[in-house]
């Protein structure tokens, strides 16, 4: 069986989930079974429950109710399009019970002046709950049998609020129990991305990219045969199409490839969204609900050495380089050690390190807690922070065979100040950090001499 995961835009309004549920018969035509689904909330919707749970938060109750109104509409409208009256009146209950919920927290949180982590995600999680319900019922008005899962039955979590990690023994578990036998049943499951809950069953959220990775972590948990990631894109691209004009569809990609460009940047795939297919061998294909007939983008364990000896370009914006230098520490026992603690501490991931004598350069994406770390590592050393920054990487598998590419990436830019150089140990990329503005200049010339 496969696994069909759907983002906000594939789930927009009607006619996009009419969309979806073409593309599903198709693949259960094909299958002779499932598929199952995984769904995201309507495209904005996530984000405005956010805004809506701010506003109140800071006493805005009224604002944030007002917000409630067009999404409230938005959904119930998409209601009455796609399905008839006795399923739609039962799937209308449970939206306006879902909004009147919503209600009632923006009330409480005008009261209590805080937002918590664990409230954020009772607010975001909405979005996907009501998706999932409508299409479920919709696949049902167009006679493709379905059973909606409460994906909080079915992704079992930790409890760090609105970045849970899943706990995968016991959600492959609860996965099989739940999914499976309405596969073998002949009907297609429909769960919501992006959610879980805890083993005390309080509902949590995976973060940043949490839809995809549900996807992920459904099928690794099912053993599919391939997990589709369905957006509006046609696939992986060779480069950032807001930068790049004429980007290429790449056909393939290595699991190591496809992680290399999703961590540094490639905005198609979330980091963390292959981990649970690489660690099960299951391929993972990116395609367009908007034109289902094209190829899209395999990702599979090894791909062809057939190509460009760099796959893709990947970009990421908004960095902040923090320069740590001590000369009292030159060399001394565990100064390496009580840095990277530092950034344990306040849990926040570098992304790129790069040392020299007497100084230690990282990127940091997330600067909530800037100025805590800031504070703590200027106990044992000097401290220096450059905001506006970006990296760019070229990635591919060839570059481990082939140190002539790292040579022509830094030609192609020596006329563009770069602040950082890096490339790993598996030298699949090589990663420099510059200055925004000087960005697409960087990228665009690269392109040109890879793919160009």
């Amino acid at each position: 069986m496969i696994v069909q995961k759907f983002g906000g835009t594939s789930v927009a309004d009607p006619e996009a989930i009419r969309r979806l549920i073409e593309i599903a018969r198709a693949a259960r035509a094909r299958d002779g079974r499932g598929p199952v689904l995984v769904v995201s909330a309507m495209s904005g919707v996530t984000d405005a429950l956010l805004t809506v749970a701010a506003r109140a938060g800071a006493a805005h109750v009224d604002d944030a109710i007002l917000r409630l109104g067009p999404l409230r509409e938005r959904h119930l409208a998409a209601i009455s399009a796609l399905a008839g009256n006795a399923k739609g009146n039962e799937v209308a209950a449970y939206t306006n019970a879902q909004f009147d919920e919503l209600e009632a927290i923006a009330r409480a949180l005008g009261v209590l002046r805080e937002v918590s982590p664990r409230t954020l995600d009772a607010v975001a999680s909405i979005g996907e709950l009501l998706s999932s319900r409508l299409i479920a019922i919709a696949l049902e008005e167009a006679g493709v049998p379905a059973a909606w899962i409460d994906a909080r039955r079915a992704i079992v979590t930790d409890d760090d609020h609105t970045r849970a990690a899943p706990l995968m023994r016991e959600t492959t578990t609860v996965l099989r129990a739940l999914v499976t036998p309405l596969v073998e049943e002949g009907r297609v499951p429909v769960l919501g991305g992006f959610i879980g809950a805890t083993r005390d069953g309080i509902t949590t959220t995976l973060g940043r990219g949490g839809s995809d990775y549900s996807g992920a972590i459904v099928g690794a948990g099912i053993d599919a045969r391939e997990i589709q990631i369905w957006t509006d894109v046609d696939g992986m691209l060779t480069a950032d199409p807001r930068i790049v004009s004429n980007p290429r569809l790449v056909p393939q990609l290595s699991f190591a490839e496809a992680s290399g460009l999703a961590y540094f940047g490639a905005e198609v795939l979330h980091p963390s969204t292959i981990l649970p297919a690489v660690e099960r061998s299951i391929p993972v294909r990116i395609l367009n609900s908007r034109r289902p007939d094209g190829s899209g983008t395999l990702i599979m364990a090894q791909r062809s050495e057939n190509g460009t000896p760099v796959t893709a370009l990947a970009c990421k914006r908004d960095l902040t380089v923090v320069d740590i230098t001590s000369s009292r520490m030159f060399m001394a026992y565990g100064f390496l050690r009580r840095l990277f603690e530092v950034f344990e501490r306040f849990r926040t991931a570098v992304d790129v390190v790069t040392t020299s004598e007497v100084s230690v350069s990282v990127t940091v994406d997330d600067r909530r807690h800037l100025d805590a770390i800031t504070e703590a590592l200027s106990e044992f050393a000097d401290v220096s922070v450059e905001a506006e920054m970006a990296l760019l990487c070229a990635v591919g598998d060839r570059l481990r065979a082939d140190a002539s590419v790292a040579a022509r990436v830094l030609r192609v830019l020596e006329e563009v100040p770069l602040r950082m150089v890096s490339q790993a140990a598996a030298r699949r990329n090589i990663t420099v950090v510059l200055r925004q503005s000087d960005l697409a200049t960087a990228m665009k010339r690269l392109h040109e001499e890879f793919f160009e």
